[in-house]
């Protein structure tokens, strides 16, 4: 037990698991590792970043983890990944007795179908992309000789947030069909959505639920595809930054209103009430904000620059999500601009190299800080495992000063080969 200076409150300590490997992990056990109320931290199975905290099991292993759990005496496991909570992982935590901070397998199908999530959206009458689903694919490809291009093709399932292609001519959006549907994506696209094509400019906004009151996190602006200038194949993302200067405290008041309240209405009146992260991907249009799609979870890189600028507290903000009285919390968050730059292996998003040797700088400082995503350590030396690697991010005053230290900090970094993109917030400078 400790004494919380500020209130004169005698405080319990924490033993926190974090279930993932990549940077979206590192950036939240960062950010918990220095909250007082914080006992011990551990992370599954994690990476060369949370090496300290790691623990050797496997994100889809759910009786492993509740056992676990129940030996170590968790009191709160935070899910990084969709995969586990798709799976049920939040069901089983709960009936073992424990408190996990994440959506039940049902309302985890918002991320998991997306045709159950515009199903909600139209229920909810969430402003969205026109949208038709097609489990055949010669419907498909006649729906869209119809419609004709552009037009956005998504697999229905979880695809590693690779799973869509926006297909600027008839030819593309045809041969789509074919590249989601004929098993390039498992299970995940026996269905297939065709959407209108929606101008304007993409942010992602986070909000911690507790399945009656939400609260927004700051905005963000990722960049998703592989090449500078948003070019080349669809990626899990290259890097982020926030905030994007698009965003007004009057966008922030329609999206919570128009987009996020409906949807935690109907998801409880569905007898699915959300608690965890509402992730809502929004583009927005001359005629307002539309919804693209819902996440269930941190987003990655989001997560990276959301927990740069957090300046409260985070493990009672997700406490209090699980004991559902987030309306007694008050978010505090840093004036600063936040940008990271995702360092991947060569080959991402396709076939990548593993394997290699990573060197780091000693010292990052504190206003950047390398976050470790598909890293691992071999005899003592540092190698890259995954896709996406490092995730460089830094503050700033300004997107500007961000940028700099940001790219200054890679720029150190010896990890051969390496592939990046050097554009990551240059949409927020107006150049």
């Amino acid at each position: 037990m400790v004494i919380n200076g500020k209130r004169g409150q005698t405080v319990k300590k924490h033993r926190v698991l974090i279930i993932g490997n990549g940077g979206r992990e590192h950036a939240l056990a960062w950010k918990l590792a220095q909250s007082p109320e914080l006992e011990r931290l551990y992370v599954a199975p994690g990476n060369a970043g949370t090496v300290i905290w790691n623990v050797p099991i496997s994100v889809q292993d759910i009786a492993g983890l509740v056992e676990f759990a129940v030996k170590e005496k968790i009191d709160l496991t935070v899910v990084g990944p969709e995969d586990p909570l798709s799976l049920g992982i939040a069901d089983a935590f709960q009936e073992a007795g424990l408190r996990i901070f994440g959506p039940t397998q049902a309302a985890a199908q918002l991320e998991g179908s997306k045709s159950f999530a515009k199903m909600i959206m139209e229920g909810a009458k969430i402003p969205t992309a026109e949208w038709q689903v097609f489990e055949d694919p010669v419907r498909a490809k006649k729906y869209i000789e119809t419609i004709g291009a552009p037009c956005v093709l998504k697999a229905d399932g979880l695809a590693a947030g690779k799973g869509v292609i926006v297909a600027m001519d008839l030819e593309t959006a045809l041969q789509a069909v074919d590249e989601i549907m004929d098993g390039n994506f498992g299970s995940a696209g026996k269905k297939l959505l065709i959407e209108e094509f929606l101008e304007g400019q993409e942010v992602s906004l986070l909000c911690f639920s507790d399945g009656v009151t939400a609260l927004p996190m700051v905005p963000v602006q990722d960049h998703k595809r592989a090449l500078e200038g948003d070019l080349g194949l669809n990626t899990g993302g290259m890097g982020t930054y926030s905030p994007p200067p698009i965003w007004t405290t009057e966008l922030e008041a329609i999206v919570m209103r128009d987009l996020v309240s409906p949807t935690l209405k109907i998801m409880q009146e569905r007898g699915t009430p959300f608690v965890g992260v509402l992730f809502l991907g929004l583009m927005i249009t001359k005629q307002g904000p539309k919804l693209l799609e819902y996440n269930v979870r941190f987003g990655d890189p989001e997560t990276q620059v959301v927990m740069k600028r957090l300046k409260s507290d985070l493990l009672p903000v997700l406490w209090a999500c699980t004991e559902k009285n987030l309306s007694e919390v008050q978010l505090e968050w840093k004036n600063e601009v936040a940008v990271c730059v995702v360092m991947a292996a060569e080959g991402y998003p396709l076939a990548y190299t593993k394997g290699v040797p990573i060197r780091l700088p000693l010292e990052s400082g504190q206003d950047a800080v390398i976050f470790h995503a598909g890293t691992g350590i071999h005899e003592g030396q540092l190698l890259s495992t995954g896709g996406r690697v490092l995730g460089i991010t830094a503050e700033g005053q300004t997107l500007q000063k961000a940028r700099e230290k940001a790219y200054a900090l890679v720029d150190e970094i010896d990890f051969p080969k390496s592939h990046f993109r050097r554009d990551i917030g240059v949409k927020g400078l107006g150049i």
